[in-house]
């Protein structure tokens, strides 16, 4: 009995690698680019800590130049929100200078700002992720060896294959759209009983 366990624990392993690689890969089809971010990059941790000390310094110079209570709760709040913002992004490396309220209204702090700005609205492609999600579990099922790891390694490359084509076939279509705008309304009233997963799936991929 343990010899028929032990024979068939490869076959579950490579099964649950194919499950878990398919359903990885529909997830991100399914989400698309939104719901993938990068992790915070260095010049998004020292703004997020400068975002701080911005905050730091204003509600003191609030307090010290006597503004109204208002103006005051009002720094004081945000000081306090600006350390969700640290907390989640992380500290820096190096921290930018910030000691004064001159030296955090210098050039490099907006500059700082606005490259933070664009990096937070990068996005992965979600397309790249899904393709080495089915890479992995190829080198997995592949690592695994024998028949059932073979049949994997097949049938996840098929998917692979199929994915890419329908990735091309979607890339065609936008770019056939754009260059005859005309056309437009008759290209998707050619594919308006589309169903609703196969929507979203495209819609993703665009």
């Amino acid at each position: 009995m343990r010899r028929i366990d032990s024979m068939q624990q490869p076959h579950k392993i490579v099964r649950v690698g194919v499950c878990l690689s398919l359903a990885l890969v529909s997830a991100l089809l399914s989400a698309g680019c939104d719901s993938l971010r990068f992790a915070p990059s260095e010049k998004q941790k020292q703004n997020a800590w400068l975002h701080n000390r911005t905050a730091s310094v204003a509600a003191e110079t609030a307090r010290a130049e006597q503004s109204s209570q208002e103006l005051q709760s009002l720094t004081r709040l945000s000081e306090s929100q600006s350390r969700a913002f640290t907390s989640y992004c992380g500290l820096p490396k190096e921290y930018p200078p910030a000691e004064t309220a001159q030296e955090i209204l210098g050039q490099a702090s907006w500059q700082l700002a606005d490259t933070a700005l664009a990096q937070s609205a990068e996005r992965p492609d979600a397309w790249q992720v899904a393709d080495s999600m089915l890479e992995m579990g190829i080198g997995i099922c592949a690592l695994l060896g024998g028949v059932y790891g073979t049949r994997a390694v097949r049938f996840l490359q098929d998917t692979r294959a199929k994915s890419q084509a329908l990735k091309e076939i979607v890339e065609g279509n936008e770019l056939f759209k754009h260059q005859n705008e005309a056309q437009a309304p008759a290209f998707k009233a050619a594919h308006q009983h589309q169903s609703p997963k196969t929507r979203q799936v495209v819609a993703a991929l665009k």
